[in-house]
């Protein structure tokens, strides 16, 4: 459908022909402008004849010429150009489902858009999706496609996502694949469920569609302690953990012997879970399911190891504090010993913030708040500056899940500076040497 125009770039392409704020785009090149995709695909041409309609419903059409790597200036209500396409699955491991009350309103929206997938990198089910959306991603080819799969078994699939349409659309899969499309897959595991016999089909159909498959990461599910009134679900332990990375490296052995990649990945928390050490850096075939927490240990610790060799710091006055979520507590601990074993004069407290709010289950430190950091460092000596990890604030980086901002946590922790680390080891060794 036609979307609004927001507003003109002054001196813009467009602006220049007529173009107002308030005109509605029609079409580029004959092609009708429905979302961000298709603005931004039919927007490569070098000459553009644009028809857009007056508020007072006359249509124009203006040509323009613009040069390799132009906008032509115009911007739209939304940055998708129409509104945020919501998740219609009722999945029994839905995390949002999981969530307390009291959040930020925008954490409870369910998001299952396949442009979103291209743009920033999320997952989708592919039951939003039909044949004509289908081939439009393929037209476009819009690559890679990131698909939360969670089970190749059709009927399990309508199972577990308590939607009919579950099923049928595996196929889309494949259709990518067969043209081009690369997938990126993500496999939720819950025990007993989706894992074991169920989880070896599910590896071998995607390693049957061959190279498109870039990667695929298995995650253990995440239980919060508001699961009421949910399906039952149970938590992996030492033993569970350890069958399904069996399972994922014999598979991978398989697909290799028979001319494939080695794609499938366990998360990190597996190898927690199982007690086992973590893979190192070549099994991870270059990071491509960071988000999804397959290889974060790994790459992180590599990259502040080799930081930590090239600093040519010596010698500091400084103590800081630093807070973490129990999954990377070890890890934290290792890596600042050995930056104070190297650079004397440094000081690091590194504190484990357990997850009161969410419960003791969660782990990771992306889920940790404000009103948890309060907890766990009453009474804690906290030197010159507080380290808070990179992902625990939401993307303006002002306030935790609890909306509590960053001030809010320094006043009620005595004025303490607070600095947000950045994402990858080399970051943290900044954040601990400071300015100095």
């Amino acid at each position: 459908m036609p979307v609004k125009i927001k507003s003109v770039e002054a001196g813009g392409l467009a602006g220049r022909k007529g173009i107002e704020a308030g005109d509605t785009l029609i079409s580029i090149n004959g092609n009708s402008i429905g979302d961000v995709l298709d603005y931004r695909f039919y927007l490569t041409d070098k000459k553009l004849r644009i028809v857009f309609r007056k508020p007072d419903g006359r249509e124009k059409s203006v040509r323009i010429r613009k040069g390799e790597s132009d906008d032509i200036g115009l911007e739209f209500e939304t940055y998708l150009m129409d509104k945020q396409h919501s998740c219609k699955n009722k999945c029994v491991f839905c995390f949002i489902d999981q969530l307390p009350k009291g959040l930020r309103e925008s954490l409870y929206f369910k998001d299952d858009d396949s442009r979103l997938s291209f743009l920033f990198g999320n997952y989708v089910t592919l039951t939003n999706l039909d044949d004509e959306e289908v081939a439009r991603i393929i037209k476009m080819h819009i690559s890679p496609v990131n698909i939360s799969v969670h089970t190749m078994n059709p009927e399990l699939r309508v199972k577990m996502m308590l939607n009919p349409r579950a099923g049928e659309c595996l196929r889309y899969i494949s259709e990518f694949t067969r043209n081009g499309i690369d997938v990126n897959a993500q496999l939720v595991l819950c025990p007993g469920i989706n894992d074991g016999a169920e989880l070896e089909f599910s590896l071998r159909e995607l390693f049957k569609l061959g190279k498109r498959i870039r990667s695929i990461a298995c995650v253990p599910v995440g239980i919060t302690k508001y699961r009421q009134n949910l399906p039952e679900l149970k938590r992996y332990d030492a033993g569970t953990a350890g069958e399904v990375i069996d399972i994922i490296d014999r598979l991978n052995a398989e697909n290799v012997a028979a001319g494939g990649e080695p794609v499938a990945c366990a998360a990190d928390e597996f190898y927690l879970y199982a007690g086992r050490p973590m893979p190192d850096y070549d099994y991870y075939n270059g990071f491509p399911q960071l988000e999804n927490g397959v290889g974060m240990w790994t790459l992180f610790k590599d990259e502040f190891t080799q930081a930590l060799k090239e600093c040519d710091v010596t010698e500091l006055h400084r103590s800081v504090s630093l807070v973490t979520g129990t999954a990377a507590y070890p890890l934290l601990c290792e890596l600042t010993r050995a930056a104070c074993e190297k650079i004397s004069g440094l000081d690091v407290g590194v504190y484990e913030v357990v997850n009161r709010l969410f419960g003791e289950t969660i782990t990771v430190s992306g889920l940790i708040t404000g009103g948890d950091i309060v907890y766990a460092l009453k009474g804690k000596k906290l030197g010159d500056e507080l380290i808070i990890p990179p992902n625990c604030l939401r993307s303006e980086g002002d306030m935790f899940l609890d909306n509590m901002t960053v001030d809010e946590l320094s006043e009620k922790l005595g004025g303490i500076r607070i600095k947000q680390n950045g994402p990858g080891g080399a970051d943290l060794l900044e954040a601990l040497i400071g300015d100095d």
